[in-house]
C-alpha cells in the first residue's frame, strides 16, 4: 500500500480559496451581527435570552443609504450637465435675472444625446475622486501599525509569493464593500443616462469589478509594503492623513449634486484635464458612451489591457518589497518624549487634582493613540467645514458674524461629530481588556457617566470657538442669537448621553477584529439623531425647536435607561436583562400612537385637509385602543414587570382624595391662563377654532373627556414617566414626562398642559394606578372647554 503525499493547490485553485476564505469571513461577520437572534444561545434558567432587532434596523438603514445615494449621484450627474454645458436646457432666468436650474430638463436632455465633452470630463473626475475614496476608505479602516497577520499566516501555506499576492487583490476586490458603495450608485446613474436602461445596474456592477481590482492594488501597495519601510509612529501619522484626506473628498462629490453649491467645485470639474479619459476611470465612462458595439469592444479591451498592465506591475513591485519577508525586523513601536521632572510632576498634580482616575486614564489613551487623536480632534473640523465649504454656505469666516445660523449649525455639528468619534467610541477603546471594567469596585454605570462628561465638556470648546468668531464678526446682536446658543449649548451634553448610550449597543465584545467591535447601524441611527437635531437649529418656530430638544432630551434618557440595564450583560452571549417597562416604550407607543391616528383619519375622513370633529375623535379613540392592545399584549408575552394598571387594589379613596386636589390646581392654572388669552390678540385664534368646532361638540367632548384620558395616561404617566422613574428621581421624572406631554399639543396649549402634566404624574405617584390622573385629566378638559365655551361672544 503506498502513501500518497497531498499536492499543493494549483495557483488558480489557491486564489479561488483565498477570495472564498474572506467571503465567508464576511458573510459569517454580518450574519453574527444581524441574525444572531434566530440562532442565539440557549438561556440559562432565570436568567431572560438575549434578543436582538439589529437585523431590522440595519436593514431600514441599508434601504435608507442606498435610496440616498441613488438620489445624490441623479443629482450629480444632473447638476452637472446644468453647470457645466452651456445651452443646456435647464439653464432658466427667473423675472428676478436670478439663474434657476431645472434638472428635469436636464434629465431630457440627457436621454436624447449623447454626453457633452464638459459632462464627460466632469463625470471623469466624479468617478476618479471615488475610485480614491475606494481607496483610502478600507485604508483608514484598520490598524496599519499592527501586524499583518493574515499575511504572516498565509506565507506559510505551500504556495508561491505571487500567488498568494495575486490572491489578496482578488479577495479585497471581492470584499471591499465600501468601494462598492462608493461606485455602483454614481456609475449605475450614469449608464442609465447613456440609454443602457435597465442594463444600467449590470454595466456599473461590470464597471466596478474593473475598478475594485486597482484599488485593491494601491490598498495592499500602501498596507503590505509599507509596513516593511516605514516605523509604527508614521504609520499611524499615515493613517491619519488618509482619514483626513478621504472625508474631503466625499463632502466634494456630495457638493457636486447641490444646486446651490460653490462655484468652485464646478470649475474643477470644468478644468479636468482631457487626458484623464484615457485613464481607467475615463475609460470606463467612455465603454457606457460608446455609440456603437465595435466602438465599445475597443474601449474594453484597451481597459482591460491597462488594468493588466497595472496589476502586474504593481505586484511585481510588491514581490520587490516584500523580497525580505513579511515581518519587519525593526520596532513596530515609537518612543514618547517624556517631559521634564519638574514640569511634569506639576501637570499630574494639576490633573490630580482637577479629573478623577477615569477622566485621567480616558486623556492618557487620548494622547497615547495618534490616529484617535487627529480623528478625534481634527477631524471633525474638516468634515463640517468641508460639508459648508463645498456646499457654498461659507466662504470665508466673516460670514459666520452675517449667517449666525449657519454658523450655529456650524458649531453643532462639529460637537456631534467629536462626540461620535470620541463618546461613541467609550467601551470600543477598551479593546480586548473591556472585562477589567467589570471589575473595578465601582459600577460600570458611573464609569460612564464619567467618560460622557469629559467628552461633553472637552466637545463644547469647539462650539465656544465657533460662536467667538461668529461674535466677533458680528456687527448687529439680536435676541435670535441667545435662542441659537441655547440650542448648541444644550445639545452637546445631550448628545454626548446619546453617543455614549448608542455607543453600548455597538460594542460588539466577541468581535475578533477590534476594527469591527463598533456596529455601523448605531453610528448611522445616531447621525440621523444628529440631523433631526440641526434641522430645528434652521426652524424658524419656536415651537419647532422646543419640540425637538424635548423629545431628544427624553430619547437621551430612554437610551441611557436601556444602557444601563444591558450593561451588566453586556459580555454574557446569551443572558439579557429581565424585561421591563422603560421609557423607550413609552416614545415608541406615542409615535404608534400619532400614525395610526394619522392613518385612520386618511381611510375614514372625507376630506383629510378639513377634519371633521366625529373622525377625529374616532381616530384618536382607534389608535389609543389598538396601542394600548399592541403594548399590553407585547408586556403580556414577555412577562414584563412595572406593567401601568387602571386600578391595581390599592386604596380607591385615597387615590381620588389626590385627583381631587391636583385637579382643583389643574383646573384654577388652566383658566386663569385662559382668562389671560382672553385679554390679548392670540384669543382670536382661539376663538376661530372653537367656532370651528362648533357642530360636532358632543364628538369634541366625548374626545376631551373620555378618549384623551384614557389613552394619554396610559402612555404618558403609565409608560414615560413609569419609564423614567426606574432611572431619575420623581420631581425630575414629573418634569421631563410633562416636558414631553406638553410638547406634543398645540403652541398655545403648552403651558396650562405642562402644569395638567406635573399634576397627573404626581397623582400617579401617590397613587400607583392610572384612575386618578385619568379623573383629573378629563375634569381638567372639561372645565377647560366649558370656560372656552362660556367666554365666546
Amino acid at each position: 500500500m503506498t502513501q500518497q503525499t497531498a499536492q499543493p493547490p494549483t495557483q488558480a485553485r489557491a486564489i479561488w480559496l483565498m477570495t472564498k476564505m474572506r467571503l465567508t469571513r464576511q458573510r459569517n461577520m454580518v450574519a453574527n451581527n444581524l441574525f444572531r437572534k434566530f440562532r442565539k444561545k440557549k438561556a440559562r434558567d432565570g436568567i431572560a435570552g438575549k434578543k436582538s432587532s439589529l437585523w431590522v434596523l440595519t436593514l431600514l438603514m441599508v434601504l435608507f443609504m442606498s435610496f440616498s445615494f441613488l438620489s445624490l449621484s441623479r443629482n450629480v450627474v444632473l447638476n452637472m450637465q446644468c453647470h457645466l454645458v452651456a445651452d443646456s436646457a435647464c439653464n432658466q432666468v427667473d423675472q428676478h435675472g436670478a439663474r434657476q436650474g431645472n434638472l428635469e430638463a436636464s434629465a431630457v436632455e440627457l436621454h436624447k444625446a449623447p454626453f457633452e465633452p464638459e459632462l464627460a470630463g466632469g463625470l471623469t473626475m466624479v468617478v476618479t475622486l471615488l475610485f480614491g475614496i475606494a481607496v483610502l476608505l478600507p485604508l483608514g479602516s484598520k490598524e496599519l501599525a499592527q501586524p499583518d497577520w493574515d499575511m504572516e499566516w498565509l506565507v506559510t501555506m505551500p504556495v508561491e509569493r505571487s500567488t498568494l499576492l495575486w490572491g489578496r487583490l482578488l479577495e479585497r476586490s471581492a470584499a471591499n464593500f465600501s468601494g462598492m458603495f462608493a461606485l455602483l450608485p454614481p456609475l449605475a446613474m450614469i449608464a442609465w443616462y447613456s440609454n443602457l436602461a435597465w442594463f444600467a445596474p449590470l454595466a456599473a456592477l461590470l464597471a466596478a469589478l474593473m475598478l475594485l481590482p486597482l484599488a485593491a492594488l494601491l490598498h495592499t501597495l500602501a498596507d503590505t509594503g509599507l509596513r516593511m519601510w516605514l516605523p509604527a509612529s508614521q504609520l499611524r501619522n499615515l493613517q491619519a492623513v488618509t482619514g483626513l484626506f478621504s472625508m474631503p473628498l466625499i463632502y466634494f462629490v456630495m457638493a457636486l449634486g447641490m444646486p446651490g453649491a460653490s462655484g468652485f467645485v464646478m470649475d474643477w470639474a470644468r478644468a479636468f484635464p482631457a487626458w484623464a479619459g484615457w485613464t481607467p476611470p475615463g475609460l470606463v465612462l467612455q465603454a457606457m458612451q460608446a455609440p456603437d458595439w465595435g466602438r465599445a469592444v475597443h474601449i474594453i479591451a484597451m481597459l482591460l489591457a491597462q488594468t493588466a498592465v497595472l496589476l502586474w506591475a504593481g505586484v511585481a513591485l510588491m514581490r520587490y518589497q516584500l523580497r525580505n519577508g513579511v515581518v519587519n525586523s525593526g520596532s513596530r513601536e515609537s518612543v514618547r518624549r517624556k517631559l521634564p521632572a519638574a514640569s511634569s510632576g506639576n501637570l499630574r498634580s494639576r490633573l490630580s487634582n482637577a479629573l478623577s482616575p477615569i477622566k485621567r486614564r480616558e486623556l492618557r489613551l487620548l494622547s497615547r493613540d495618534r490616529n484617535f487623536l487627529v480623528q478625534t480632534l481634527l477631524l471633525p473640523v474638516v468634515i463640517v467645514v468641508s460639508q459648508m465649504v463645498f456646499n457654498g454656505k461659507l466662504n470665508s469666516l466673516a460670514e459666520l458674524g452675517q449667517h449666525h445660523t449657519t454658523a450655529a449649525a456650524i458649531a453643532f455639528g462639529i460637537g456631534v461629530y467629536v462626540l461620535m468619534l470620541s463618546a461613541f467610541q467609550t467601551l470600543n477603546n477598551e479593546g480586548q481588556v473591556l472585562w477589567l471594567l467589570y471589575t473595578v469596585p465601582r459600577s460600570i454605570e458611573s464609569v460612564l457617566k464619567e467618560k460622557a462628561q469629559l467628552w461633553g465638556v472637552l466637545t463644547m470648546v469647539y462650539p465656544l470657538v465657533v460662536i467667538g468668531i461668529s461674535a466677533w464678526y458680528t456687527t448687529q446682536f439680536d435676541w435670535t442669537m441667545l435662542v441659537l446658543l441655547l440650542i448648541v449649548f444644550a445639545g452637546i451634553p445631550i448628545y454626548s448621553v446619546i453617543a455614549v448610550s448608542l455607543g453600548v449597543f455597538a460594542c460588539d465584545p466577541q468581535a475578533v477584529d477590534v476594527r469591527s467591535r463598533v456596529r455601523p447601524t448605531y453610528i448611522y441611527l445616531y447621525m440621523l439623531l444628529a440631523s433631526f437635531y440641526t434641522w430645528s437649529i434652521y426652524s424658524s418656530v419656536w415651537s419647532q425647536k422646543l419640540v425637538v430638544m424635548v423629545l431628544i432630551a427624553s430619547m437621551a434618557l430612554a437610551l441611557w435607561q436601556k444602557a444601563r440595564d444591558a450593561l451588566p450583560y453586556l459580555l454574557d452571549p446569551a443572558a439579557a436583562p429581565p424585561p421591563r417597562v422603560s421609557t423607550s416604550d413609552g416614545l415608541i407607543a406615542a409615535t404608534a400612537f400619532f400614525i395610526l391616528q394619522g392613518i385612520v383619519v386618511l381611510v375614514i375622513a372625507r376630506d383629510p385637509k378639513a377634519i371633521d370633529p366625529k373622525s377625529m375623535t374616532i381616530a384618536f379613540a382607534a389608535a389609543g385602543a389598538l396601542v394600548y392592545a399592541l403594548m399590553r399584549f407585547s408586556y403580556w408575552r414577555s412577562k414584563a414587570a412595572g406593567v401601568p394598571a387602571i386600578l391595581r387594589g390599592g386604596d380607591v379613596a385615597q387615590s381620588l382624595r389626590h385627583g381631587a386636589l391636583t385637579a382643583g390646581v389643574a383646573c384654577i392654572a388652566g383658566v386663569g391662563y385662559l382668562a389671560a388669552l382672553h385679554h390679548s390678540a392670540l384669543w382670536a385664534d382661539v376663538a376661530r377654532q372653537t367656532a370651528a368646532s362648533t357642530g360636532g361638540r358632543g364628538w369634541i367632548m366625548l374626545l376631551a373627556v373620555v378618549a384623551a384620558p384614557l389613552c394619554e395616561e396610559f402612555i404618558f404617566r403609565g409608560l414615560i414617566y413609569g419609564g423614567l422613574r426606574r432611572s431619575i428621581s420623581a420631581p425630575r421624572a414629573m418634569l421631563m414626562s410633562a416636558a414631553v406631554f406638553a410638547v406634543v399639543h398645540p403652541p398655545l396649549s403648552m403651558l396650562p398642559v405642562f402644569a395638567l402634566g406635573l399634576c397627573t404624574a404626581w397623582t400617579y405617584e401617590r397613587s400607583k394606578s392610572l384612575l386618578a390622573p385619568m379623573l383629573v385629566h378629563a375634569s381638567y378638559n372639561a372645565v377647560i372647554l366649558g370656560s372656552q365655551l362660556w367666554l365666546l361672544p
